[in-house]
């Protein structure tokens, strides 16, 4: 009974200081701590969190952040801590987390205070023991001093504040802190300066905080500070030490650091420049339970790290360990965690985890371990989470079933290969299995039991196909979350048309089976996945319209369809995608018009239609797409005129239009586009002027306005206006009067003013801006002398000023230009020599070289051989004197293997597509073989060359053209041997000169040629049997010259049987010629006894012919029988035929070596 009546005397006891404490909270903070508060806040220049907004009223105690004793009403705590500081990702949420993240502030609010400094009416809250003010920007300023007259404070975080400059002494006052956080304290006043937290006067102040158990000054550079540890180990309660960041090498830990450190369980030194074995005055520590070490260069565990027997947490990540995995980790046997990624260990063979049994999280990803699992590892039995991906481990063993709780594996990047391993079936507790980048084939129908699993990654293998449907496999999979299919070789119909049944609700958020091979329709289930967020089929066959059903997927975020064959009409009722933010259905075969409903999609980011058949207008409702910054509508069958309503998308940066039929004006209404980089609206129907009122894009770096039918003059004042713009392209329209001297002033990178009516000098204005890449005034009417600026631009990459009427002879500042690819002046008034300054000292990389169609005089400067990586050389058209230089045999860029046509920026199926017909595609077949040999953009370069008797305009495939064209001058004497080198050659033209001689024997070296024109000539003697061997050859001239003999009749020269590719040689011969050869007996004469005697020589032939077919059939096919049914005679006799074959490479090889040295040795003798 007297129990009780405790009982209930205690009761009321705790119900009257229940009561008392209400009572108590009602009562009005002290007004003078409320006015420092309310000072405080007038301090701020920006509550953008509205932290602050609670802080008015007489009860401070219940304003945010805020903390009242409950006797005194004094206030104890400001917490104003912000979470928005940098955030830490753990490396689970990295793994769930990296793949799928489309907006950061969804997870972090990001929202600081703002202030110029931390306000001294602090000083007035005499009672404050707690002080948080982490997270928030104050500028810049430094730790104010009065903080170390605030006695009382136990707890002071001040991380991640924008504070500066030395850390005050005078925080050595605080006696009673037991809590002190000054981590990472960065301003930033520019891109490339910045302040922060100093030590600069040592640490000797942190001595006098005795009561300290936690320290963090994480980002303060203390490789400065000698006495550290020192100090450090005055502090016998500390427990928590973070020093991440700080620059701490070896040589500031002594001997005796950690010795009193006794209490210390929590140590990180992640992120410093510590290097070699683990220091042994680490084991000084012996209550450690987590240890971080990572980002720093240690090589090696000692093995008495093995003593930490309560380390329950080992973080070793980011070092320079290698070869086994450590044995000193065998004797921690409270390990919990262990992170080993980013090392160099190559070996888990020997290693054993029998002490480990309560490890629940390995981490070994990014080493070099290989082959099996090793075995050691199956002692883990209590193992949860287990990374080994980016090794090279090659199967997973049978006994990997025995993991009954790992929830998460991560095996990408590894080298397995075949089926995906059964053993998984077991391991149904798992939520996390990423197998992603191995060779892995296809994909079991098991995989529907594993109904845990939250994250499936099997993107980047071999997967060519299910065992069963997608609909059935994932059927019965409610919490998958994330499945990741892309960038296999899955085909065929695979998706399963039948409604998903077994589950109330499905989880799936991202579905992602881009770039594979899938010839299927989208399936209707798609509409039952409500959770969907991402959806991604790019890059397949798909076909068919879209399902209505996606229509119900309100919580879509992206969709990506590009790259199909989808087709039909866009429904209206995309507009019930209300959260969509990406939409990509470029490259298909979508038709009618654009619907209106788009524009309900309020939270639209990035919208992509181009590529498909879209007809009618850009509707109105675009402009309400007020979050767009991605729009592309390129490449459609758009018309009418470009809507003012596109001006009210403030926030695109990329606008996409050209390739439509739009026609009218530019809108006025884009001057409202601020934030507009990008903007293309080539190969349209659009007129009008330019014009640069209304701050006309003051942020655009690239505007392509070429292919239209714009007139008037360019702005004079376009380079004070657009000053951030990198690419002008004016292409093909009809501008005329002068070029702006303006446009000296910009910072481009590439210009092109081709094909317009633009007349006048060019402005000698140039300045190199050092992003100088291409410059292109072509197919105009410019006149005058070369700029002399030009020389100045030695950045420049491309140069093109053909088709105008440019004089005067080249200026010499030319040699400046080192970098120079491509130099097109052809068709132009240009004379004088050309300069025997242009060597490969000049012109190093030089490939184009077109100077056709001007009044050049004087020989071709032997200087010229020496441009090595020349592809093209075009001086036809000229009045070139003198012969041919031997040396020409000397242009490397023109000898197969040599020429950077086997280089390329492009994937060969691009390239085959778009190269003309007139070439054949033998010489496209090693497309890819070398990388590139420059990183600039080949494909949008182009050049015009006459090429088998027609004038052809190369652009894709310019970068594998090889070709030499010196007719139309007055060369001559004979065409020299050296030439005959030129192996990569496919055209020549020499016609239309006064050369001589025979044509080379060697000709037929040339196996590239596939045009060749010596028409107009002086030559003489026969045409060489060589040239049989030109198996490329489809366009020959041979015509006017003095060539006498047969015409070969055999291999090639069947195929070219135009009798004008002969025309007008008198004394050559032969088919298909109707000047016969001497010797040959017409068919209309009588038959003599002679001729009956052919008759009967030829019946004897016939059968002579047959006799040995037959015996031939019959060996041939007696060997080859006997090859086929006896193994070891077949592996006997290959092994003889691959030795024959050897030796005869070997003594070919020998004798070309020799042959090729005696041509060298005369060569050197002439």
């Amino acid at each position: 009974m007297g129990r009780y009546y405790k009982c209930v005397v205690l009761l009321v006891l705790i119900e009257i200081a229940q009561i008392c404490l209400c009572v108590n909270s009602n009562i009005p903070c002290i007004e003078k701590e409320r006015q420092a508060l309310l000072n405080f806040k007038a301090s701020i220049a920006h509550d953008s969190p509205n932290k602050l907004s609670s802080w008015k009223g007489t009860h401070c105690c219940q304003w945010e952040g805020i903390g009242c004793d409950n006797v005194t009403r004094h206030v104890v705590k400001l917490d104003l801590m912000n979470p928005c500081h940098q955030p830490f990702w753990s490396r689970e949420e990295e793994h769930f987390g990296h793949y799928y993240l489309y907006n950061l502030d969804d997870y972090m609010p990001c929202s600081p205070i703002v202030a110029p400094n931390v306000s001294s009416s602090l000083l007035q809250l005499e009672h404050l023991t707690y002080l948080d003010l982490s997270g928030n920007n104050f500028s810049g300023s430094p730790i104010p001093m009065f903080l170390g007259s605030m006695g009382r404070l136990e707890y002071l975080s001040l991380s991640h504040a924008r504070l500066s400059g030395r850390i005050p002494n005078s925080l050595r006052n605080l006696k009673n802190l037991r809590f002190l956080d000054l981590s990472f304290n960065y301003y930033y006043l520019t891109q490339f300066e910045e302040r922060e937290l100093q030590m600069d006067d040592g640490t000797s102040w942190i001595s006098n905080l005795h009561s300290l158990k936690h320290l963090d000054l994480s980002g303060i550079r203390l490789n400065d500070t000698r006495n550290l540890f020192q100090v450090l180990n005055t502090l016998p309660s500390l427990l928590n030490l973070s020093l991440s960041g700080c620059r701490v090498d070896n040589s500031l830990i002594p001997r005796y650091a950690f010795q009193n450190m006794t209490s210390l369980i929590y140590l990180d030194l992640s992120s410093n420049e510590l290097h070699g074995p683990i220091p042994e005055s680490f084991g000084n520590m012996t209550s450690i339970e987590s240890l971080y070490l990572s980002g720093n260069n240690f090589t090696s565990i000692p093995l008495w790290f093995g003593h930490f027997e309560k380390l329950t947490l080992l973080d070793l990540s980011y070092n320079g360990l290698y070869g086994q995995i450590p044995h000193a980790f065998t004797n921690l046997s409270s390990l919990v965690h262990l992170s080993i990624y980013y090392n160099y260990l190559d070996s888990g063979s020997s290693f054993s985890f029998n002490n480990l049994r309560k490890l629940l999280y390995l981490d070994l990803e990014y080493n070099r371990l290989y082959g099996p699992i090793p075995e050691g590892f199956q002692n883990m039995t209590s193992i949860e989470s287990l990374y080994l991906s980016t090794n090279n481990f090659t199967s997973v063993p049978p006994w990997f079933f025995i993991f009954g709780k790992l929830t998460h594996l991560g095996l990408s990047t590894n080298e397995l290969h075949g089926p995906i391993p059964g053993v998984f079936r077991n391991m149904t507790s798992i939520e996390y299995l990423s197998l992603s980048k191995n060779s892995l084939t296809s994909i079991p129908s098991w995989f529907a039991e594993l109904k845990r699993l939250v994250y499936l990654d099997l993107s980047w293998n071999k997967l060519t196909h299910m065992e069963s449907s997608l609909s059935s496999i994932i059927t019965n999979m409610c919490s998958l979350k994330y499945l990741y299919l892309s960038e296999n070789k899955l085909q065929g119909e695979l998706m399963g048309h039948f409604e998903l049944s077994g589950c109330n609700r499905y989880d799936m958020e991202v579905l992602d089976l881009s770039y594979n091979d899938i010839s299927d329709r989208l399936p209707t289930w798609l509409g039952q996945l409500e959770n969907l967020k991402l959806l991604g089929f790019g890059s397949n066959f798909l076909h068919g319209p879209i399902p209505l059903s996606i229509g119900k997927l309100s919580k879509l975020e992206g969709v990506y369809l590009s790259n199909n064959l989808l087709e039909g009409v866009l429904s209206s009722n995309i507009r019930q995608l209300v959260n969509l933010t990406y939409l990509d259905l470029s490259s298909n075969k979508f038709d009618g018009s654009i619907p209106q409903s788009l524009g309900k999609l309020a939270k639209l980011n990035s919208l992509d239609l181009s590529d498909n058949s879209f007809n009618g207008i850009i509707p109105q409702s675009i402009g309400q797409l007020v979050n767009l910054a991605y729009l592309d509508l390129s490449s459609n069958k758009l018309d009418g005129s470009i809507p003012q309503s596109l001006g009210k998308l403030t926030h695109i940066d990329y606008l996409d239009l050209s390739n439509n039929s739009f026609n009218g004006f530019i809108p006025e209404s884009f001057g409202q586009l601020v934030n507009l980089e990008y903007l293309d609206i080539s190969s349209n129907k659009l007129n009008g002027i330019m014009s640069m009122e209304k701050g006309w894009h003051l942020n655009l770096r690239y505007l392509n306005l070429s292919h239209n039918q714009i007139s008037g003059s360019i702005p004079k004042n376009i380079g004070h206006i657009m000053l951030s713009l990198e690419n002008l392209f004016l292409r093909n329209n009809r501008l005329n009067g002068s070029i702006p001297i303006s446009l000296c002033q910009f910072q481009l990178s590439n210009l092109d003013l081709s094909k317009n009516n633009l007349s006048g000098e060019i402005p000698n204005c140039w300045e190199n801006n050092q992003v100088w890449s291409e410059i292109n005034l072509s197919s105009n009417k410019l006149t005058g002398a070369f700029p002399s600026s030009f020389g100045n631009l030695s950045s420049l990459y491309w140069l093109h000023l053909k088709d105008n009427n440019l004089q005067g002879e080249l200026p010499g500042s030319f040699r400046n230009l080192k970098k120079l690819l491509i130099l097109d002046l052809g068709n132009n008034q240009l004379s004088g020599s050309i300069p025997s300054s242009w060597t490969a000292n000049t012109f190093p990389s030089l490939q184009i070289l077109i100077l056709r169609q001007n009044m050049f005089s004087a020989s071709i400067p032997s200087q010229l051989c020496q441009l090595k990586s020349l592809q093209i050389l075009d001086l036809s058209r000229n009045k070139l004197q003198g012969s041919i230089p031997r040396c020409i045999g000397n242009l490397e860029g023109m000898t197969l293997g040599k020429s950077t046509s086997s280089s390329v920026h492009m994937q060969s199926y691009n390239l085959i597509a778009d190269a003309p017909q007139t070439w054949s595609n033998e010489f496209l077949t090693d497309v890819n073989a070398l990388p590139p040999s420059t990183p600039v953009d080949w494909p949008s370069q182009f050049v015009t060359e006459v090429v088998k008797g027609t004038e052809l305009e190369y652009t894709k495939i310019l970068e594998l053209v090889v070709n030499m064209d010196l007719s139309q001058n007055n060369l001559v004497g004979f065409i020299p041997n050296e030439i005959t080198w030129l192996t990569g050659l496919h055209g020549l033209n020499l016609s239309r000169n006064h050369l001589k001689g025979e044509i080379p024997q060697l000709m037929g070296r040339m196996k590239s040629l596939e045009s060749l024109d010596l028409s107009h000539n002086q030559l003489s003697g026969t045409i060489p049997s060589t040239m049989s061997a030109l198996t490329s050859l489809s366009h020959l001239n041979l015509s006017y010259n003095n060539l006498s003999g047969s015409i070969p009749k055999d291999n090639q020269f069947l195929t070219l049987d135009d009798p004008y590719i002969y025309a007008n040689n008198p004394y050559l011969c032969g088919s298909p010629l109707l000047n016969k050869c001497p010797g040959h007996i017409s068919h209309g004469t009588s038959q003599t006894k002679g001729d009956e005697d052919e008759d009967e020589d030829g019946v004897e032939k016939v059968w002579f012919y047959f006799v040995i077919a037959l015996g031939f059939a019959t060996g041939l096919w007696g060997v080859i029988g006997t090859l086929w049914f006896k193994k070891n005679w077949r592996h006997a006799y290959f092994r003889w035929v691959e030795d024959i074959v050897d030796e005869i490479y070997v003594a070919v090889v020998i004798k070309v070596a020799k042959k090729k040295k005696n041509m060298i040795r005369n060569h050197n003798h002439e």
